[in-house]
């Protein structure tokens, strides 16, 4: 039996079809006020006239990664675990809440695992996780951590979290860590990263030249599943697909939307406006849309590499434009 949580979510359900597609028997983690009818949406999308029987099949539980005893009770007969459960945000008054899910929820899950004989364990963590390098944009998995002021909350949640996984594998715990860059795919355009898609269709009018790196839903799903099915532990792989400049990916989605492209280029004076303007409203109780690690991101450039994933796994991953044309295509599948 696998277990996994995030089921709900934009990479565990495209995580969920990969298994079932597979023929694995599923136990997803979810809250008791999730709804399923995106995940629905998401097998009837790739499954067609299977996707209901598939669906049907996986065994929906109610917990909380930060209630041990829930998932003393869930987890109990599973012999491998995929963790996608996560919280991200960049305001700082999050720090608290992101620890507590991302680092403390994951050494929940570690900790059972361990005291219920789970032998496999796959963890996702982020891009955001590797280490920073003032000298380089370039990033690989060698990049080593590096205590700094210019990490988000966010990235030390999740490099907190990476270390109780390690931490787990020194106790007996088969691991692999799995580092995705910005994830794309068939999904809520109103949650995560898919936000892109919905400001682009509502007509923003910025763009900037950063870059960062992009990948398909399937291409991580895939990725996770595989490594966990070669029996590939004890090694952390960033999964992407390209790096993109964001000029370059709002053109792509406004131009598989229909919409006008964005046409005034933000310079690093006016992201650095926004961003202080955005701070003093949160001071009142509002969360910042715009944030000094989002805005410095949207500027940067950034490169990722994946050599090591493709190596190890042969693995070709999605172009990016066609990850673009799959998520709006799901926008369209999903409105009918």
């Amino acid at each position: 039996m696998v277990f996994v949580t995030g089921g709900t979510g934009l990479l565990g359900s495209h995580l969920l079809v990969e298994l079932c597609k597979r023929g694995k028997p599923i136990r997803a983690l979810k809250r008791p006020s999730s709804k399923l009818e995106n995940v629905k949406s998401v097998f009837n999308f790739y499954l067609n006239k299977d996707s209901k029987a598939l669906f049907n099949k996986i065994e929906w539980v109610d917990g909380d990664i930060n209630n041990v005893s829930s998932l003393q009770d869930t987890m109990q007969g599973c012999d491998e675990v995929y963790h996608c459960a996560g919280f991200v945000s960049f305001w700082r008054k999050d720090f608290k809440k992101l620890m507590k899910i991302n680092k403390i929820g994951t050494a929940n899950m570690v900790n059972v695992a361990l005291s219920l004989g789970i032998n496999k364990f796959s963890h996702v963590s982020s891009t955001a996780a590797i280490g920073r390098n003032e000298l380089s944009s370039n990033y690989s998995e060698s990049n080593k951590w590096v205590t700094s002021t210019s990490n988000s909350n966010y990235a030390v949640s999740k490099y907190s979290a990476e270390m109780e996984v390690w931490r787990a594998q020194e106790e007996g715990l088969n691991v692999s860590i799995v580092n995705p860059s910005v994830i794309l795919g068939a999904g809520n355009w109103e949650d995560s990263s898919l936000t892109l898609f919905l400001n682009v269709e509502k007509g923003i009018n910025l763009y900037t030249e950063g870059t960062n790196a992009f990948v398909d839903a399937r291409d991580v799903a895939y990725c996770m599943t595989e490594l966990m099915d070669q029996n590939v532990f004890g090694e952390r792989y960033l999964t992407i697909s390209e790096n993109v400049c964001f000029r370059d990916l709002f053109f792509m989605i406004a131009d598989e939307i229909g919409t006008k492209r964005a046409s005034i280029k933000v310079k690093p004076w006016m992201a650095a406006i926004a961003w202080r303007i955005e701070l003093a409203k949160s001071i009142f109780g509002s969360k910042p849309k715009i944030t000094k690690e989002t805005a410095h991101s949207a500027m940067n450039e950034s490169f990722y590499s994946n050599k090591k994933i493709k190596t190890k796994l042969s693995h070709q991953f999605i172009p990016i434009q066609d990850a673009i044309k799959n998520a709006v295509a799901f926008r369209a599948f999903s409105k009918n």
